[in-house]
């Protein structure tokens, strides 16, 4: 699946394409190093296995945007991972990491990735889609609320849910 939308292309990551899978690698670390990321970019042990990781998962896809340069620069990554809905009985899939390079952000790269995201989910059979994302990022959070994210909430007596972590073992 490929989209082209001037002046990005999207596609669908195919993790056996050492382009694609350079530009995941490099993308995903420039956003570890991110503040939003955490700041500290990628282990090595990350940059190594992370894509064998995905591959090897037949639940994850990922999406890339391109810049329609000479040099077609990676500009943007989605990373997801099926997971299921009890409620619904039905496939759901997690945005785990939205990328888009700084001097892009605001030009719609997200925005063409995550409607690639949406094409496959519906193609997967998911009933929604699902995303954790800082609250300090506001800039972020206006995108996903313009694209149809909404927090999450089954009764407003009961507030929205919050996400949570436990680190089972070294972050690396």
């Amino acid at each position: 699946m490929t989209q082209q939308n001037d002046p990005i292309r999207i596609c669908c990551v195919d993790y056996a394409d050492p382009v694609h899978a350079q530009a995941l690698v490099t993308l995903l670390d420039a956003y570890a190093h991110d503040p939003m990321g955490g700041g500290a970019g990628l282990s090595d042990y990350a940059k190594t296995h992370v894509v064998a990781g995905l591959a090897a998962r037949p639940q994850a896809f990922s999406v890339l945007a391109f810049a329609q340069d000479a040099a077609q620069t990676p500009v943007g990554l989605v990373n997801c991972i099926e997971g299921f809905s009890t409620f619904a009985a039905k496939p759901l899939v997690n945005v785990h990491d939205v990328i888009v390079l700084p001097d892009w952000r605001g030009q719609g790269v997200a925005g063409a990735m995550l409607e690639a995201v949406v094409q496959i989910a519906r193609a997967r059979g998911a009933c929604k889609l699902t995303l954790e994302v800082l609250s300090g990022n506001q800039k972020a959070l206006r995108t996903y609320a313009k694209l149809g994210f909404n927090a999450y909430q089954l009764d407003p007596e009961a507030g929205t849910a919050q996400f949570l972590q436990m680190w089972l073992d070294a972050h690396g």
